[in-house]
């Protein structure tokens, strides 16, 4: 064989070489895919690019009557944080593109795009707005209006995004999140105590119904209607059982906080992402618990007196549907109403799933589009995987290796659905080309396997260890409390957390570097041009050399070039702050 090869002419030898390349290269399961807008999807479904990227990005969606698009911009310019999209010419890509909307003196970063009885809603981390449509015009013509306005002093931001739901009785329902792990004394402290009775609960982690028609709101003329709720981003109203159903974010830090507790593993796995109907006075739970998908129970939380196994107090709130891994990020939710699909879709809910950042040392998982069945009101079936493919890359080691990141979901009136995400501004339409008699659980096969893909699948303790068999990425000090936000490569997540590479933070002022360990930092901060405004929580447990071995290390690598930082140094610095 090996002589034959040799006789074969140069070019035909190059051609055979690169086939084998090209073949050996397209694993099953690979997240490469040049179909479907480089989705993968359940077969007989096609999924075509309504637009490859958008000025400002996108958060969530709606669709009008006629097709229309309306996208929540992820980083407003100006007056302008809605995005309007037509299609004039029907080949499936917008050809017009305008904005318009909302108020450049406040936080344009939020969560919310709704079409509800010929108004769009729309919202910033602090205010919801509306705009009556304007029949046949892509851009309303009427005044924008104020619906509610978050009136409580916020310093920074952390679970305060607006989504917006609507019931069929003029109700609309904002959750209103909590800036706390679990309502300690000192927020995202190790060893810190929970609070008990937690006073953010009077006005916060909980949801909240006002009258979806009267302008001027604050939330005291609301009425609180569910409790124990962390953070809410994915809330949708269900015709089909007339039910609110919201996929709550679970608490973060378990091995930050409580290392003692919960090893690396677990804190990646733990706590679930709660699929829960949510009823009028429906109590989840938190601050005080939180639930363990594994175990299928509710479990005291550390704060307060927890070990990973007493239940304590928290068999009484609220159990979810689903208890998806943590930190899936679910973040926003559509019950499926149309006919264009197969009836195993009809009345079921599609489920986006952001992607986490905080799993390390395991990869970083979701980033999906996943779906749950429904029958009588009632989850009929495990999760699917619905869409995928959407990080390009497998294993997914940092949140800024994910190409594209999925977030909004809405249908459209023919009964297809669109898809947006935040990295790029990318927009899909999905809609379904197969016989709808012909669609059956072999349909699904190809999607069931794709469960098995390290950013899906139960990572394996020892062999998904990112970490073994080579030193810990920064050291133990930054691999236990800086990659959860900052990353194993220290760029941050793109959104809430800002990058270490580059930063004057961190490569500039060696005091106040110091000072924000060992004081923490509470934003707005400026870093490369971009603007965060989040909770850096003080390290000052840490002892003097840990913390100068930390410092020395993030200002030296992720191409940094910074002196070191001595155990002296920190030392002076603490005893400064201790006068």
């Amino acid at each position: 064989m090996y002589s034959l090869i040799r006789k074969l002419p140069v070019p035909l030898l190059l051609i055979l070489i690169m086939g084998f390349i090209q073949r050996s290269d397209i694993r099953e399961g690979s997240p490469v895919n040049d179909k479907n807008g480089g989705l993968f999807l359940p077969e007989g479904f096609e999924a075509t690019v309504v637009v490859d990227s958008l000025p400002g990005r996108a958060r969530h969606i709606a669709v009008n009557d006629n097709g229309d698009i309306y996208v929540k911009a992820r980083f407003a310019d100006k007056n302008e944080s809605v995005i309007a999209l037509r299609d004039t010419n029907n080949d499936g890509r917008a050809d017009i593109i305008k904005r318009f909307g909302g108020n450049a003196k406040e936080r344009a970063y939020g969560t919310a795009m709704r079409i509800y009885k010929g108004y769009i809603y729309f919202s910033s981390e602090l205010i919801v707005y509306r705009y009556k449509l304007t029949p046949g015009k892509l851009v309303p013509e009427s005044e924008q209006e104020i619906i509610l306005t978050d009136d409580h002093p916020h310093g920074m931001h952390e679970h305060i995004a607006k989504p917006v739901t609507f019931d069929d009785k003029g109700f609309m329902y904002v959750p209103f999140g909590a800036n706390s792990n679990a309502c300690q004394e000192q927020n995202r402290t190790p060893g810190s105590v929970g609070m008990d009775p937690c006073p953010i609960l009077e006005d916060h982690g909980g949801i909240w119904r006002f009258d979806a028609n009267k302008t001027g709101q604050l939330q005291k003329d609301g009425y609180k209607f569910a409790t124990g709720l962390r953070s809410v981003v994915a809330l949708d109203w269900n015709f089909a059982d007339n039910n609110l159903y919201a996929v709550q974010h679970g608490r973060d830090d378990l091995l930050r906080l409580w290392p003692q507790i919960y090893s690396p593993w677990q804190s990646a796995m733990l706590p679930s992402e709660e699929f829960l109907r949510v009823k009028d006075g429906s109590d989840a739970g938190w601050p005080y618990c939180y639930y363990d998908q594994m175990q299928g129970k509710k479990l005291l939380n550390p704060e307060y007196g927890g070990d990973g196994k007493i239940i304590g107090k928290c068999g009484i709130y609220e159990k979810p549907l689903i208890g998806f891994p943590g930190h899936w990020a679910p973040n926003d939710i559509l019950f499926y109403q149309g006919s264009q699909f197969p009836d195993h879709y009809k009345n079921g809910s599609f489920i986006a799933f952001h992607g986490s950042t905080n799993r390390a040392p395991y990869p970083q998982s979701s980033y999906f589009i996943g779906f749950v069945p429904f029958k009588n009101g009632q989850p009929s079936g495990d999760y699917e995987v619905f869409a995928d493919g959407f990080a390009g890359v497998d294993p997914i080691v940092n949140t800024s290796d994910a190409v594209y990141r999925p977030m909004g979901i809405a249908m459209g009136p023919d009964g297809s659905i669109y898809i947006a995400e935040t990295e790029k501004g990318k927009i899909w339409k999905v809609t379904y080309k197969g016989g709808k008699k012909k669609f059956n659980k072999a349909s699904l096969a190809q999607m069931e396997k794709r469960k098995l893909l390290s950013h899906i699948r139960t990572p394996d303790v020892i062999n998904d260890n990112l970490d073994k068999d080579k030193p810990v990425a920064g050291g133990k000090v930054y691999s236990v409390y800086c990659t959860a936000c900052h990353q194993r490569n220290g760029m941050g997540d793109s959104q809430r957390f800002p990058p270490l590479a580059g930063a004057d933070w961190v490569t500039g002022d060696k005091e106040r570097l110091i000072k924000v360990v060992l004081k923490g930092l509470e934003g707005p901060i400026e870093v490369k041009g971009q603007s965060y405004n989040n909770v850096m929580p003080q390290h000052s447990f840490l002892k003097d050399e840990e913390v100068a071995e930390v410092l020395t290390h993030i200002r030296s690598n992720f191409g940094n070039k910074a002196s070191e930082v001595t155990t002296e140094e920190v030392a002076k610095v603490r005893a400064s702050l201790d006068k």
